[in-house]
């Protein structure tokens, strides 16, 4: 356990580090932080963390910065969590979007554009499964003689399309008739529930030709969805950071996140104890991939029951703990009241 004093040198230190993206040292702190103590105090104190694994001197005569757990100390025990940094301007506009969004992947969209914008860091917004969301409405929309778009629209606001190709000619009116038939054997009812169910309830109907490619394609569709879908901003803000100032150390991050299942295994995990008031903070080797080692994530879990999504915030380890977790809090509870 930390001392009040040895405390109050490392959220100094780590807050200037954040600020200037360069080693600190004792005279620095003494310059700019009411610490109350000498200079040979704070050298002392300084060394004492570094020992402890708390600090890390890159050089012998340069300042020191902090590690993994001198970052997990500062979020755990340093952080007034009570007192995160309020933005008006910023919890005003992210609540705004619930008005101006008329579909939640233009929600998820609009989150991902304004947390990213806020932060300065990469943002992703995944969206909530959709085996658990019930199917509202089919409308079909004819493109020519052999040729229409199906449009698929969840309950909770999701739209899905695809083009469907017959291999007879479909008239406006059937297709039409079909729409109407679709909608009243199909709305309703779940992903699970029509693939259960089917069979039993749309019987003979099944073994017409363009029925059957129609609920076929239908169903693909909405397994399709079943696939949570990463909206995500802002990966030319890491490449600013002076920690990836050569892309190279930014490459095996994007790989990373360029693969949806990995980037959706990482933020499930680093979100797994968000269901608490604020998101969790997963600090580089916490993060468990070496790729990501140099970043840290800020999420938070929205939703409920299975139907759960994650909003989270990817930077690097010198990121404003404080105001990310803010936003992502803000973030959260918007998509909350979705």
């Amino acid at each position: 356990m930390l001392s009040d004093r040895r405390q109050r040198v490392l959220g100094a230190l780590i807050e200037e580090y954040v600020s200037c993206a360069l080693p600190v040292g004792s005279r620095t702190l003494i310059e700019r932080y009411p610490l109350g103590v000498s200079s040979a105090t704070v050298r002392n104190e300084l060394s004492r963390l570094e020992y402890d694994g708390y600090l890390l001197q890159p050089h012998t005569s340069a300042g020191r910065i902090p590690t993994d757990a001198g970052y997990r100390a500062f979020v755990d025990n340093l952080m007034h969590h009570e007192l995160l940094p309020q933005d008006p301007a910023y919890s005003h506009a992210v609540g705004q979007l619930l008005e101006t969004s008329s579909e939640l992947d233009e929600l998820l969209e609009k989150v991902s554009y304004h947390l990213s914008r806020f932060t300065d860091c990469l943002s992703v917004v995944l969206a909530p499964a959709l085996y658990d969301f019930r199917l509202k409405q089919i409308s079909f929309v004819s493109m020519g003689p052999v040729q229409f778009l199906c449009i698929l629209v969840t309950e909770d606001g999701q739209v899905f399309n695809r083009h469907v190709h017959s291999l007879v000619d479909v008239s406006p009116d059937e297709l039409a008739r079909l729409q109407v038939f679709l909608n009243q054997v199909m709305c309703g009812r779940t992903l699970q529930e029509l693939e259960q169910g089917l069979y039993e309830t749309m019987g003979m109907a099944l073994r017409d030709p363009l029925v059957s490619r129609c609920v076929s394609e239908i169903i693909s569709c909405l397994r399709e969805g079943t696939n949570a879908r990463a909206h995500s901003l802002g990966m030319s803000s890491l490449l600013q950071k002076p920690e990836f100032a050569h892309s190279q150390s930014l490459i095996p991050v994007m790989h990373m996140l360029e693969d949806d299942s990995l980037l959706l295994e990482i933020l499930d995990q680093s979100s797994m104890d968000s269901d608490g008031d604020l998101p969790t903070v997963s600090i580089g080797r916490e993060n468990g991939k070496e790729a990501l080692s140099g970043v840290s994530v800020v999420a938070g879990r929205f939703g409920s029951g299975q139907s759960q999504g994650v909003v989270a915030v990817i930077g690097p380890t010198r990121m404003d703990y404080s105001r990310v977790m803010y936003a992502v809090q803000c973030a959260r509870d918007v998509l909350d009241d979705a």
